[in-house]
């Protein structure tokens, strides 16, 4: 099975769970879904690291015991002679090659990467929601010139589904160059099919539903249909795919700046650009780019866990 198949058969067996309304047992799917979410352990564990990831990211600048960018300690760090400064009383993660604080960047620098995810994730949820609006809308209540609308369209999103999520966020960064906003921008796009292809596979799955018949049958306008009753019926998956693809955008974001794509400040603490900066010196002072490589991995864990936990719990097959 292709890479491209496999994507487009995870997005399209989402929008199916979140279709039903209601369960076996009558209560709402989502009460349902929250219930089982309680006791997932892998739910709870993924809800601790998102809460602890955001709290250090806005408390984060405060709680810093020095200054991010100072080079305090400049004359005890001889990089070119592979002579640094580890954990000790006053510097807890040591410090970088040219004298910082570790502890104070590793703080300010969650901030940084948590805008870079958030605002990536939102350019790929808008952009992505409204293709796939006008997108569900044609196949829905648009005839046959919708239906010929919606497989032009499906047939954009299968392409780009098609290419590696990297390759796709480097191509885009490399035509608009080095910078934080080329960055968000990059990951951004990379979400977008996969947001339009979710949003219209289920305003397919509520197209066929008795309401929208019966208001199609009562005159009201198709534009109306779309706007007040079948998109907000199926925004459920994409809340859930919301959720995953943070993690994805905190490792894409991350990638981009250890290739040299991100924020041209080597200055400015970012856990990406942390880690590209460390890789030079991994063999005489490997905790340089293990503290960023290990808060971007378990922070990206904690939304991966949290979002297949929701999907698991949205699974009839898995209900008891």
């Amino acid at each position: 099975m292709s890479l491209a198949t496999t994507k487009t058969s995870k997005i399209d067996r989402l929008a199916e769970l979140t279709a039903k309304k209601e369960t076996s047992s009558g209560a709402s799917l989502w009460r349902e879904a929250f219930r089982r979410l309680r006791g997932s352990k892998m739910a709870i564990i993924g809800a601790v690291v998102i809460a602890a990831f955001v709290v250090v990211a806005i408390v984060g600048p405060w709680l810093a015991p020095y200054a991010p960018t100072a080079q305090t300690w400049r004359g005890e760090v001889f990089a070119n002679q592979g002579r640094f400064v580890g954990a000790r009383g006053e510097n807890l993660f040591g410090l970088d090659h040219l004298g910082r604080d570790m502890f104070s960047r590793m703080l300010v620098g969650a901030r940084q990467t948590l805008l870079v995810g958030v605002v990536s994730m939102l350019i790929g949820l808008v952009l992505g929601a409204l293709v796939g609006v006008v997108s569900g809308a044609a196949a829905t209540l648009g005839g046959r010139a919708g239906q010929r609308l919606d497989d032009v369209v499906m047939r954009v999103t299968d392409i780009m589904l098609a290419l590696p999520s990297l390759l796709l966020a480097v191509s885009v960064a490399a035509v608009l160059g080095q910078s934080l906003t080329t960055v968000m921008i990059a990951v951004g796009v990379v979400q977008i099919p996969i947001f339009a292809r979710l949003l219209r596979g289920s305003m397919l799955a509520q197209g066929g539903k008795d309401y929208v018949l019966a208001a199609r049958s009562l005159g009201i306008r198709k534009r109306r249909i779309v706007l007040t009753q079948i998109m907000p019926n199926s925004l459920s998956p994409v809340i859930v795919q919301a959720t995953l693809s943070l993690a994805t955008a905190i490792i894409e974001a991350a990638a981009l700046s250890y290739l040299g794509l991100g924020n041209p400040d080597p200055a400015v603490p970012e856990w990406g650009v942390m880690l590209s900066q460390a890789q030079r010196f991994f063999d005489n002072a490997p905790m340089m780019s293990m503290y960023p490589a290990v808060a971007i991995i378990v922070t990206a864990l904690g939304f991966t866990l949290l979002g297949e936990a929701m999907r698991e719990a949205l699974d009839p097959k898995l209900r008891g």
